[in-house]
């Protein structure tokens, strides 16, 4: 089977079910692990761009894409000449179970698909309940700053391991844009800034802190965290839940916070 995935954390997800760079035979600029594993692996470019004609020349018999992460005219395209195209939509950690078991089925990886499936749903059933509700604000884009809802991924993710993900604008795409006086409009307690898509600095975040208080707000902590654990679904999200909740419990104790 010649596979192209058009989706990094996929790319990661096809070589954990036991494919190798013979079977994935193309990836994004952005699929990036497994890194010992990839590197034998076309370039088809990006994920919003894609080069179809690299594509075409691959002659896949099944394409792995996104329904966020890439766009409906590239799919559209793709399935109007035939491809066999596998499209996931992952919008918590409780969606990723049952999309490894279809991920694995699209891939002849039956066994490999239920037992990273089964994996996941470990992860997800050993968190343990936290009652504590510390308002938060991850931080996802710079300028302008840019925040993600609870709707999206990586604000499930978060709040599936026990933080208060404010969603700022419900009726929004769940990526809305925030200003200062937002964070004290709703008593933002704690500001989590990633390390992608946008990898914020420790001055930046000061600079955001030191803001809210000039406009009359308190001082929220500021704290980094990992953005492939919240950007990468797929494989990687047993592993990343169990050290978001270590994450949590670390941070939460240093607040002196249960």
């Amino acid at each position: 089977m010649r596979i192209v995935s058009l989706v990094p954390s996929l790319t990661e997800t096809l070589f954990a079910l036991g494919l190798t760079s013979d079977e994935v035979v193309g990836r994004t600029s952005w699929c990036i692990h497994p890194k010992n594993m990839i590197r034998d692996v076309m370039v088809i470019g990006g994920t919003k761009t894609p080069n179809l004609g690299k594509i075409r020349k691959l002659k896949p018999d099944l394409i792995v894409m996104d329904k966020e992460e890439n766009p409906l005219s590239v799919y559209q395209t793709l399935a109007k000449e035939g491809y066999q195209i596998f499209v996931s939509e992952v919008l918590s950690p409780d969606d990723v179970p049952h999309m490894l078991r279809e991920l694995g089925k699209a891939c002849n990886k039956y066994s490999e698909g239920e037992n990273l499936a089964n994996l996941c749903q470990d992860s997800l059933d050993s968190l343990e309940q936290n009652s504590l509700s510390v308002k938060t604000i991850p931080l996802i884009w710079h300028n302008p700053l840019m925040t993600v809802s609870p709707r999206r991924y990586s604000g499930a993710i978060l709040t599936r391991v026990g933080f208060d993900v404010i969603d700022t604008k419900p009726g929004g795409n769940g990526y809305p844009e925030i200003t200062i006086e937002e964070f004290i409009e709703h008593h933002i307690e704690l500001i989590l800034l990633t390390s992608e898509p946008y990898n914020f600095t420790s001055e930046e975040g000061e600079s955001i802190g030191k803001d809210i208080v000039s406009a009359g707000g308190t001082a929220p902590e500021v704290v980094h965290v990992d953005g492939e654990d919240l950007t990468w679904f797929g494989a990687r999200t047993a592993s990343a839940l169990t050290r978001l909740a270590d994450f949590r419990k670390r941070l939460f104790n240093t607040m002196k916070l249960q």
